[in-house]
């Protein structure tokens, strides 16, 4: 087996959270309105700190996290990850930045899969596809929270009740997302759902990053290592073909660590097809559901890093090539093509449709459970 090689890291809720303010822990959380969208639902922001000054910011819509503070080699904070100064433009302008999306992250085929002899329909809205959910999708529903913490931790809790038939899915569906912050710069989301009735169902984070800021401009010098001999190649409307083809000798081998930026200008078809990578890597593991490295992306640059890790399948690596710098973020920024990087984990675009890939079928009395880390880091030196 290939060796792979990575740098380690280095090292209502907000009624009982007023309640509880003379407990000293709960510094590490505070919360505040982040605006009130058209329909007159508030929508609140949570900040989840740790002792090292580090901070994430989450919405109760979507489960969006808007913005990662945390150290460069220096020491000096800067906020990582992309997104916006208000929550209606996550209804409007957004391509999912920071969101929680599902019932179904990433694509089905036309919009439509068939279960136990039952057909079902969603709605379409990529490419004549089925995306992130639909068109009203979790990442555009308020969540009910709660947060709490831990000597070491700050945690917030959300839950939201998917109904029988919510965007074309059968089964009323209860997602429960955890995201936990600690005192080692780790982001951990654990994922649970029931369900009443079969269904399919695919949870993941769609956050943006950009080690150097983000609005640091371009991330192809970022250096990029993902844990997988294999991917799943995709036609022109980024649906997989079926196929898990090798990387070794293409473009898509990041099995020793490379800049995200040799070969994106490749002129290999799937390339052309994503414009870029946007696409599924299937990930290796000593065991199915192992909870494994994934990945490793770092900045030259700024020194920081992420480990990823994760017990899911898949990663979508996407290089944020549809961003065009018209849409106006945070901070007056302007995001521009390729000045992001997502890293999905997940179960396999379509699997619905292709039964040689895991299985995303979610029965009643089962409970669908996994869960991700992001390790944020520093290195000292190139």
């Amino acid at each position: 087996m290939k060796k792979y090689i990575f740098c380690p890291a280095i090292v209502g809720a907000f009624l009982s959270l007023v309640s509880c303010m003379t407990n000293e822990k709960l510094d590490r959380i505070s919360v505040k309105q982040f605006g009130v969208l058209d329909d007159g639902r508030s929508v609140q922001v949570y900040t989840l700190k740790n002792s090292t000054g580090s901070s994430i910011d989450i919405l109760d819509l979507g489960g969006i996290i808007t913005a990662i503070n945390v150290p460069d080699r220096e020491g000096h904070l800067a906020d990582i990850a992309l997104g916006f100064d208000n929550a209606k433009q996550y209804l409007t302008d957004s391509p999912y930045m920071g969101a929680l999306v599902g019932r179904y992250a990433n694509r089905i085929a036309r919009g439509k899969f068939s279960l136990d002899g039952n057909d079902y329909t969603l709605a379409i809205n990529n490419i004549g596809n089925a995306l992130h959910g639909g068109i009203v999708g979790f990442d555009k529903k308020i969540w009910q929270s709660t947060a709490r913490t831990t000597d070491d931790a700050a945690m917030l809790t959300l839950t939201l009740l998917s109904s029988d038939g919510d965007e074309g899915y059968p089964g009323a569906l209860t997602a429960t997302v955890t995201y936990t912050f600690d005192d080692q710069n780790r982001l951990t989301i654990a994922y649970h759902a029931t369900t009443d009735k079969a269904t399919v169902i695919n949870l993941t984070n769609h956050s943006y990053f950009n080690l150097n800021g983000h609005n640091a401009g371009s991330i192809l010098d970022h250096v990029m290592m993902i844990k997988a001999g294999t991917y799943t190649p995709v036609d022109e409307t980024l649906i997989p073909t079926g196929e898990m083809a090798p990387v070794n000798g293409t473009v898509f081998d990041f099995e020793s660590p490379k800049p995200i930026g040799r070969d994106i200008g490749a002129g290999e078809q799937q390339i052309q097809f994503g414009l870029g990578y946007d696409h599924n890597w299937v990930l290796e593991k000593s065991a199915p559901n192992d909870f494994e490295l994934a990945a490793t992306v770092y900045s030259p640059k700024s020194g920081r890093m992420i480990n990823l890790y994760t017990d899911q399948p898949g990663l979508q690596f996407y290089t944020g090539n549809f961003l065009d710098g018209t849409v106006a973020g945070k901070e007056n920024a302007n995001y521009q093509k390729r000045g992001a990087f997502c890293l999905e984990t997940q179960h396999f675009p379509d699997s619905p449709n292709h039964p040689n890939f895991p299985t995303t079928v979610l029965r009643p009395g089962e409970t669908y459970e996994t869960t991700t880390v992001f390790e944020f880091g520093v290195i000292d030196r190139d």
